[in-house]
């Protein structure tokens, strides 16, 4: 069962009874408009206070719709517009990160992908316990600062963007550090950094085979970080800090890599673990997810976060990645979405990529 897009004129809409993709104005929500509309769904985007000027500038991703709420936290009391627009919510970080992992999984209206994967994303533990039990190759993690034997990078939980992260390269070093909140102390690998981006499809039944499905790889970056990217330049980390200077990690843009063609089966072996894994868990991941870790010299993947939804650095391939290329022409992930849907809507089996 291959990939079959439609035409790239502007599609007709489907049956007046068909749902509508919403989503969060924000993150990655251009290129899921403008993939919904490419295979024919109505759009529906969710703002705070007023819809944003920019997507005047983006005609072909600007939404058919807008609700707009006083905040985004409001939402649970406009699910009635909502289920009205027969929306399917297709979550991304900013999304969740910003109504909240419990808010986000007690709303009463269909998401795209099993909505039980926040539970474990959100919080970086049962994360951690997921990965290790997939037998997926990750960095050691320490439970008190005072076991850190080398450098370390301290997390928050959640989807926060890279805010927050603290880096040191010793015990020493995080002396006169205060987390403030929820985190986990993980072993700072050296490496190069690879954002893998996947789809796994419960429906398929060619390509990679998964479980009873397929998993799909579609695109991978490398993300700009403020200021770790430049701070560099300046010095060492002791002198900065001296100066007043901390390395932050907050992402403000992404970049298109692609790997050595002989490490695909490593990844493609992790990927699978993750997705076989998931579904003794907790049934199973649907739909994007993006692996996240560094490849060492010795090149061994070490996995160091999974994202459980799209990733913003997709929507730098909104007409398509070197790899989705591969797969159909001018396939961005949000499109891909969009197809899963409508593969699932027409073969009456939308229970299986909506929760």
């Amino acid at each position: 069962m291959g990939i079959e897009l439609s035409s790239e004129a502007r599609v007709a809409p489907l049956q007046s009874g068909s749902p509508t993709i919403a989503t969060l104005c924000s993150h990655s929500s251009l290129q899921l408009f403008h993939g919904a509309r490419q295979e024919g769904f109505r759009t529906l985007g969710i703002a705070a206070r007023e819809p944003p000027r920019f997507y005047d500038a983006f005609p072909l991703a600007k939404p058919d719709r807008f609700l707009t709420v006083p905040s985004i936290q409001d939402l649970p009391n406009h699910v009635d517009v909502l289920r009205k627009e027969r929306s399917v919510l297709v979550p991304h970080g900013s999304f969740v990160e910003y109504l909240g992992p419990e808010a986000f999984m007690q709303l009463d209206v269909p998401v795209f992908g099993n909505r039980a994967v926040i539970g474990w994303e959100s919080d970086r533990r049962k994360e951690r316990e997921w990965l290790e039990s997939a037998g997926v190759p990750m960095p050691k993690r320490y439970e008190r600062f005072e076991d850190v034997d080398g450098p370390v990078i301290v997390k928050y939980y959640g989807a926060k963007g890279g805010r927050g992260f603290f880096l040191a390269k010793d015990r020493e070093a995080l002396k006169g550090f205060t987390p403030t909140g929820p985190h986990v102390i993980q072993e700072y690998v050296i490496g190069t950094r690879y954002y893998i981006h996947f789809f796994y499809s419960p429906l398929n039944t060619d390509g990679f085979r998964v479980a009873t499905g397929s998993l799909e790889l579609l695109g991978m970056d490398r993300r700009d970080e403020a200021n770790i990217d430049e701070l560099y330049k300046l010095g060492s980390a002791e002198e900065l800090r001296r100066s007043g200077l901390r390395p932050t990690f907050v992402v403000t843009g992404n970049v298109p890599v692609i790997l050595r063609e002989s490490l695909l089966p490593q990844v493609f072996d992790i990927g699978a673990r993750i997705i076989e894994r998931s579904i003794e868990l907790f049934g199973g991941m649907v739909g994007p997810f993006c692996v996240e870790g560094i490849m060492t010299e010795e090149l061994e993947f070490k996995v160091f976060e999974i994202s459980t939804r799209i990733v913003a650095g997709t929507t730098l391939f909104i007409r398509g990645s070197p790899y989705s290329d591969l797969v159909a022409p001018d396939l961005s992930m949000g499109r891909r979405i969009a197809l899963e849907l409508k593969r699932a809507l027409r073969a009456g089996r939308a229970r299986e990529v909506l929760s």
